[in-house]
């Protein structure tokens, strides 16, 4: 089948309705936890300049807390598959959310910025095993089938990329500690949820290996998928964690409305937009699109770094072409290799969040160097790249996983969700 003409879309809203809200409360616990979850993505854009201020750090060294958050999330994808195959998905969720509570609470008792980037690490490796376990979770314990497991997955995601940084202005508001502890005793509820309201799970009857992941990149269509990733993630990144320092915005609050703006555009394009463009135009010619768009306005951004409301524009702009192309990736990684899907996941995850860590020092770097202008010339030049890649390898980019019941565009995209 051709990469251009291969359309797995979301089930339209209409087609399972009858039971959607009626789900058993252990399905309503994980989903809890998944939307807190997804909030940590923009979570810390709004106190990034207030965190530099009150611990008079650099730029660079603030941006450490995306780098060491995503290395270790990315690293942390080789492991979940062979944790929650021995361990089990109740266990996992658990684990990643026990985590997550103890480091989010030391990260907001922190007297230094190299102790928030330490705890950072830990947080990401908490998210890693919680998001890699949350969606089969809730598929396995949703009534109504499929369809409505996605659409409540999906909804999370949603709901927690938007909200995630409007929550981080306003707890910011009080102090830069706030984002971090509200994040911890929302995490121990959802772990309280999940202990008390979710069925003990069975242990998976395959065991997945460490090394499954690395292997499953050697073929050609999975790994052209994954470059292009890595070398999007420059882009992605610095216009999440730079562009705080870019706007000069001191109001945490003010800053949680501009990403709370790239977060709806996110979630709408994601679920709304996405499906539409693809069945119209094709999987590589929409993710080409995306991504030149998403060059543009970079490049944009670059020129004319020293007006403000560009810059806003820009970001709150740029969500919808991010939203179209994470969805239509991510199902494109689960259908175009042969291996398991949790494994092309976990693969592309390790090397897509690898690249947006790299991105987020680098872009600190290049901003204390030169002007503010580098960081997105060089997200722009990694975006650009990065659609090289693709179109290079696109004859690699044909669908393997054929099922009568593919992944739609919300279910792969909520499986290999958690871009920051």
């Amino acid at each position: 089948m051709s990469p251009d003409t291969t359309s797995h879309t979301a089930p339209d809203a209409t087609e399972a309705r009858p039971g959607l809200l009626k789900q058993p409360v252990a399905v309503w616990a994980v989903a809890f936890a998944a939307v807190v979850s997804f909030m940590g993505i923009g979570l810390v854009d709004p106190i990034l300049p207030a965190i530099a201020g009150e611990l008079g750090a650099t730029k660079a060294q603030t941006l450490l807390l995306f780098t060491s958050y995503l290395g270790i999330t990315g690293l942390a994808m080789l492991l979940t598959g062979w944790i929650s195959s021995r361990f089990g998905a109740k266990k996992t969720l658990m684990a990643g959310l026990a985590l997550i509570v103890v480091f989010a609470a030391l990260a907001g008792s922190s007297s230094s910025i190299a102790q928030i980037v330490g705890f950072r690490a830990g947080w990401g490796l908490g998210n890693a095993l919680f998001i890699a376990t949350a969606l089969a979770t809730i598929v396995g314990a949703a009534s109504g089938g499929m369809a409505n497991a996605i659409i409540l997955y999906e909804a999370a995601l949603g709901l927690g990329i938007a909200t995630g940084p409007l929550v981080g202005g306003l707890l910011g508001e009080v102090s830069w500690r706030g984002p971090f502890f509200g994040t911890a005793v929302l995490m121990a509820v959802a772990f309280t949820a999940i202990v008390t309201l979710l069925p003990s799970t069975p242990t998976p009857a395959a065991r997945t290996r460490i090394s499954d992941p690395v292997r499953a990149l050697r073929h050609r269509g999975l790994a052209t998928v994954a470059g292009m990733a890595f070398l999007y993630n420059f882009g992605f990144f610095t216009l999440l964690a730079y562009t705080p320092f870019a706007l000069e915005i001191s109001s945490p609050i003010k800053l949680g409305f501009v990403f709370f703006g790239w977060g709806i555009c996110l979630a709408v394009a994601s679920v709304a937009l996405a499906p539409r463009l693809q069945r119209r135009f094709g999987t590589v010619p929409v993710v080409a699109a995306m991504l030149s768009l998403f060059a543009l306005v970079l490049v944009v951004e670059a020129v004319f770094v020293e007006v403000k409301p560009v810059l806003v524009v820009g970001t709150i702009v740029a969500g919808v072409f991010l939203g179209v192309n994470n969805t239509i990736v991510t199902e494109l990684v689960m259908e175009v290799s042969p291996v398991q899907r949790s494994t092309a996941s976990a693969a592309y995850s390790f090397v897509r969040f690898i690249g947006g860590a790299i991105a987020a020092w680098a872009a600190g770097e290049l901003g204390e160097v030169f002007t503010d202008w580098s960081p997105f010339a060089l997200g722009a030049l990694g975006v650009v790249v990065g659609l090289a890649v693709l179109l290079s390898g696109r004859r690699h980019l044909v669908v393997v996983h054929d099922d009568p019941a593919p992944h739609s565009a919300a279910e792969a995209q909520a499986v290999t969700a958690g871009d920051a």
